[in-house]
């Protein structure tokens, strides 16, 4: 009798069973009975002597976030660890700055910890460039693309950057705004900034705008930091009708920024987010957005890295598909185009 034969007889999965007999509590009080039901009449007793074995020899697998004020990652984070523990699978997870060298962070924690695989949460392409030869571990990378890296253990799962980026700016455009400001990241060409910017050159550009670097302020994914950014790129241009913020965390510093200068939002200033966390949903006015796929990034990513972890996959670089939501953060500009 097996774990594998507990789940058949009782009709559930193999995960479900698992997380039953290590008395998780995300299970219901019926199917716990079911389970438990179907051990009691088997005379079941779990290998404890494997199951310590188990957690003896690494068996975890690190979860390395960037930025520790990124609420897309959590998002991300909380739907990783839910499909992990479902597969059976333990996860340690690491936050970093978002500054920080992630990949010399994940060599040292190979060297201590040893973990079966990584999965990264953003990343700079430059510090995989530069190390990640080193690592042998499988890892897939989310939120960025790892395709020109062609690591033969190394995947990413992504959402087009540049393309959401192009109907964010888009969609401020055909409500009337010409002078958009641009609003956070770190515009280096290894970033995943860089793509959403180029996104927005690409779509003044197609709209006969000017791409006014006056208008561009670079910002830390930080509610504090957009805040004081805000208030500093107003200053400089008041003209600006629009905001396009890199991050839902940067718009709702930026809508409390505009606010506190005396001006409404959209009345004054429309503004516009990307990721579409839960959250923005709930500001006020509710915010303009992208929402990226946190659930198929997450399920994309964690099936490949657990079937890499089985045998070897060559990598696969996927693009998960975006959702531009209109909200109440947006309006024409008062004296129209």
């Amino acid at each position: 009798m097996t774990i594998k034969d507990i789940a058949r007889l009782s009709g559930v999965g193999v995960a479900t069973v698992s997380r039953v007999l290590n008395n998780h509590p995300d299970v219901s009080d019926d199917t716990r009975r079911r389970v438990m039901a179907v051990v009691a009449e088997q005379g079941f007793q779990p290998n404890t002597n494997a199951k310590h074995l188990k957690q003896q020899n690494g068996a975890s697998i690190a979860v390395i976030v960037k930025g520790t004020m990124n609420m897309l990652f959590a998002d991300l984070v909380e739907r990783c660890q839910q499909l992990l523990q479902d597969a059976g699978r333990d996860a340690s997870v690491y936050y970093l700055d978002e500054d920080a060298n992630e990949v010399a962070y994940a060599l040292q924690l190979c060297r201590e910890r040893k973990p079966l695989g990584i999965l990264f949460l953003g990343g700079d392409l430059e510090f995989f460039q530069a190390e990640f030869g080193h690592i042998a571990v499988p890892c897939v990378l989310l939120t960025n693309s790892a395709r020109e890296l062609a690591f033969d253990n190394l995947s990413s799962f992504t959402t087009d950057d540049e393309e959401a980026a192009y109907q964010a700016i888009r969609f401020l455009v055909g409500r009337g705004h010409r002078n958009i400001g641009l609003l956070g990241g770190n515009w280096s060409c290894t970033q995943i900034s860089y793509r959403r910017v180029q996104g927005c050159q690409r779509a003044f550009d197609d709209a006969g705008l000017p791409f006014d670097a006056q208008w561009c302020e670079p910002c830390r994914y930080s509610l504090a930091d957009a805040y004081d950014t805000t208030k500093r790129l107003l200053a400089r241009c008041p003209e600006l009708t629009a905001l396009f913020c890199i991050s839902d965390v940067m718009a709702m510093g930026a809508i409390r920024a505009i606010r506190d200068l005396g001006r409404k939002v959209p009345g004054d200033v429309s503004v516009v987010g990307y990721d579409g966390i839960p959250l923005s949903q709930f500001s006020v006015p509710r915010l303009a957005t992208v929402r990226q796929d946190t659930q198929k990034l997450a399920e994309q990513g964690v099936d490949l890295l657990l079937r890499s972890l089985q045998r070897h996959c060559p990598p696969v670089h996927g693009v998960v598909p975006f959702q531009l939501i209109p909200g109440g953060s947006v309006a024409p500009p008062r004296d129209g185009p």
